[in-house]
């Protein structure tokens, strides 16, 4: 039977990871009687757990929320999803930084050595994409097998799923993981294809075991973040334009995220757009809605497909008058 204390944490981890258990149940998993299991319940009580109980055959017990916050328990894979997320909100979030790094400082303080490692391996080997949509979440356990390789410059070995859906076999040397909301990139040199490849981390499945440890080459980039998001923006999409924005490229940043194309300054007054979508129609919406005067540069379908929409407009709106 196990000893009161390890009982205690044991039962207070069921009522956490369930939303409702009845005494027998509860009985059952811990090895006790279910007397045991509300002299158990009352103590928790005592700490400050508040433990719901319903009466009868049908009734149990839940953990619902209190007035103040209790100790939580979280498991290996937890503790590491919640230091992850604090790192990355102390200079992501406005206004909870401070707060975050708080947090943070007590979390890591009691994380053993072997989280700590992990928790550091992903935040080291991880460069911010700001502004990216949403996307496919990748798997945590993935992403730590990914910074780890990275960490420990150690080849890896899985299989890819690309656009298409075809899955190939892949040998790489990882250098980076590059984060933009809930999407991922693996930066990495494809052992096969002699060149630098960018991966999107859900399509990734490893298939360890991995190695063997590598020499690291020098970045493709400078700035990761950029390189990712020219990608991003532009390779994966059927049609690709250049469009010079009437704009500084400081106040086109503003409203143009990386996921979305990449900025060229030209000189003090404009800059050049590259951008990519899957049909002109979404282009044109694009480049619109981004709310300044410009000018394309290419292709020329796309001017064609303007001159379209402009005598489309122009038709529907007949001959009204403004006002």
């Amino acid at each position: 039977m196990l000893e009161t204390s390890a009982r205690l944490l044991r039962l207070l981890s069921l009522l956490q990871a369930h939303r409702e258990w009845s005494g027998a149940d509860l009985a059952d998993r811990l090895g006790v009687t279910p007397r045991t299991v509300r002299r158990d319940i009352d103590r928790l009580r005592e700490l400050g757990y508040p433990v719901h109980s319903a009466p009868g055959t049908a009734g149990g017990y839940r953990l619902s929320a209190g007035a103040q916050l209790p100790p939580l328990l979280l498991d290996d894979e937890e503790a590491v999803a919640v230091a992850v997320g604090l790192r990355q909100a102390t200079g992501g979030v406005e206004g909870i930084e401070e707060t975050s790094v708080r947090a943070l400082a007590k979390l890591e303080q009691v994380l053993p050595d072997r989280l700590r490692r992990r928790v550091s391996a992903l935040s080291s080997f991880t460069v911010p994409m700001p502004g990216a949509v949403q996307g496919p979440a990748a798997d945590p356990a993935v992403l730590i097998e990914l910074a780890s390789a990275c960490r420990d410059a150690q080849a890896l070995r899985f299989t890819y799923r690309d656009h298409g859906g075809t899955v190939t076999r892949r040998t790489a040397e990882p250098l980076r993981l590059v984060a933009a909301q809930r999407r991922w990139y693996l930066v990495a040199w494809d052992v096969d294809r002699d060149d630098w490849r960018t991966y999107r981390v859900d399509r990734i499945t490893p298939t360890p075991p991995h190695g063997p440890r590598f020499t690291p080459r020098r970045p493709p980039a400078d700035d990761l973040a950029a390189y990712v998001a020219r990608g991003v923006s532009g390779a994966v999409y059927r049609e690709q334009a250049t469009v010079l924005l009437r704009v500084p490229v400081e106040r086109a940043a503003q409203r143009i995220s990386p996921a979305a194309g990449t900025l060229e300054a030209v000189d003090e007054h404009s800059c050049l757009l590259h951008t990519g979508a899957h049909g002109l129609d979404v282009l044109v919406v694009h480049i619109v809605l981004a709310g300044f005067d410009f000018e394309v540069r290419e292709p020329v379908e796309l001017i064609e497909h303007i001159r379209e929409i402009r005598d489309r407009l122009d038709r529907a709106l007949g001959d009204r008058a403004p006002g």
